[in-house]
């Protein structure tokens, strides 16, 4: 993975007004640098090149971070980003933990699982490609760091499943994720149950009977002369 430049300032502002002003005024994300030995360091960033690099590269990024005090250049060093926050209404990112690494010595990160084909259980009996887990914690050196990694699945019939143990990692990465864990697995059609029509009534139509006319019981009968 190659290093995404990222030049930073210097922040001396402090305190949550101030760094909403950052925020609103001047467009930036105020964030931090630690680790590596040395101490940390609190900076501010132009948003739109931060949103742009997370734009055009998936998982994990490696930033070589240019830590400039105005027009001067006081700091360098390569880093990865351990938190962001998020406004939880709008989703825009509002601060940035970064940390020092070295390019010589592994770390641990995770990396978003990809799936790559068409399953012969979809495509050919109607089954649901079931992505079951998302992103693998690998161990390698940072410039080895992939953006993500490919699994075939293209093989997968009704039934069966791809665990951790049987995907094919890239140079120099390792994983101690549990190797039985289900990575992706096939599931057959749901059935859709036959809704049939209720038969018809086959109860009698009932008949209201006509009232008797005048001349019902109880009428009394013409005189005759």
């Amino acid at each position: 993975m190659e290093e995404v430049k990222l030049e930073v300032q210097v922040r001396n502002e402090v305190g949550s007004q101030k760094i909403k002003a950052v925020r609103r005024n001047e467009d930036m994300i105020p964030g931090i640098v630690y680790g590596g030995g040395d101490g940390a360091s609190v900076i501010k960033f132009d948003r739109r090149t931060y949103e742009k690099a997370r734009r055009l590269h998936h998982g994990e990024i490696l930033f070589h971070i240019n830590i400039m005090k105005g027009k001067e250049k006081a700091q360098d060093y390569s880093a990865v980003v351990k938190e962001e926050q998020r406004d939880f209404v709008t989703g825009n990112v509002i601060h940035v933990d970064f940390k020092r690494i070295s390019l010589k010595e592994k770390i641990e990160v995770n990396v978003p699982l990809v799936p790559s084909g068409t399953p012969i259980g979809v495509k050919n009996s109607g089954g649901a490609l079931e992505h079951n887990l998302w992103e693998l914690d690998i161990t390698c050196l940072p410039t080895d760091i992939p953006e993500e990694i490919r699994v075939d699945v293209s093989a997968l019939n009704i039934g069966d499943v791809l665990h951790v143990k049987d995907i094919q990692l890239p140079a120099g990465v390792v994983t101690e994720h549990d190797p039985e864990t289900v990575v992706f697995s096939v599931a057959a059609p749901m059935r859709v149950e036959e809704v049939t029509e209720a038969p018809a009534s086959t109860e009698p139509e009932l008949i209201k009977k006509a009232k008797p006319e005048a001349a019902a019981e109880g009428a009394k009968p013409e005189k005759t002369a």
